[in-house]
């Protein structure tokens, strides 16, 4: 009896072993050692975005309307938790807010994709923000008075003039007087550089008067990230008028595609 013949038929017909299958597929399709890293970049991006959207979110500054506060290319922190728990803006706070419906009248169109790639990488501060979004220096909130400019030449809150050391060297003040009363619910915003900055001043004439909703804050600029020889935190400096003193913080106007003078 050829019993070899019958082994041999025997073993070709059966099953391959369970680690044969495994070796071979193995070999067919390696493992690619850069899966793991992938969604480890897509889930470090993704914690970047939602801390930059509800938390902290760096601000690129594109002009020198608040020189010498803010310099062209510095990247502010901007705290986003800083009026959610019943705080509201003082005078001197630095805020980035949404200017539609103040300082622009409404939001332009554009390509959504590029809209959506914009904005995240605005989020990570390596574009400019939106068209829409500005930061400035809240000198009057709602019910001050705030009027330029007084015999010396300085912008009084609330009948107490305002010591701007913050002020570009040699710029006025304001050089388009005004004496107006904030609604409650808005804030007067101006840039420190005030000669090379496009503001409330700019707008008194149009529906809103230039004030700014508070709803519209997006968030405070508590520090000075980037660059590295300028990191710093936006100190307290000075009084901002109105029955006790208040923060003086630095500020500017973030344009990123700028309107209102593109980056005035």
């Amino acid at each position: 009896m050829d019993t070899e013949a019958h082994d041999t038929e025997r073993d070709r017909s059966s099953p391959p072993r369970t680690g044969d299958e495994e070796g071979s597929r193995s070999a067919r399709f390696p493992e690619a050692p850069w899966r793991g890293a992938a969604l480890l970049g897509a889930a470090c991006a993704a914690f970047l975005l939602l801390f930059s959207t509800f938390v902290m979110q760096p601000f690129l500054i594109p002009s020198g309307s608040m020189q010498p506060t803010l310099e062209i290319g510095d990247r502010v922190l901007v705290n986003k938790l800083a009026y959610r728990f019943g705080s509201v803006p003082q005078r001197g706070d630095v805020v980035v807010f949404d200017g539609t419906g103040s300082f622009v009248r409404e939001e332009p169109a554009g390509n959504p994709v590029t809209g959506l790639l914009r904005w995240a990488a605005a989020a990570v501060g390596l574009a400019e923000p939106a068209e829409t979004d500005y930061i400035k220096r809240v000198v009057g909130v709602g019910g001050d008075r705030v009027v330029c400019c007084d015999k010396r030449g300085r912008v009084e809150v609330n009948g107490r003039p305002v010591d701007e050391e913050y002020l570009y060297p040699g710029d006025a003040p304001s050089r388009v007087p005004f004496d107006i009363v904030v609604p409650q619910g808005t804030l007067w915003v101006m840039g420190d550089h005030r000669s090379h900055s496009r503001d409330s001043r700019d707008h008194l004439g149009e529906p809103g008067g230039g004030m700014v909703p508070v709803e519209k804050v997006v968030g405070r600029a508590d520090w000075i990230g980037w660059p590295v020889g300028r990191w710093s935190s936006l100190d307290e400096s000075g009084d901002q008028g109105s029955g006790g003193s208040a923060p003086a913080k630095h500020s500017t106007r973030v344009t990123a595609p700028g309107p209102v003078g593109s980056h005035g």
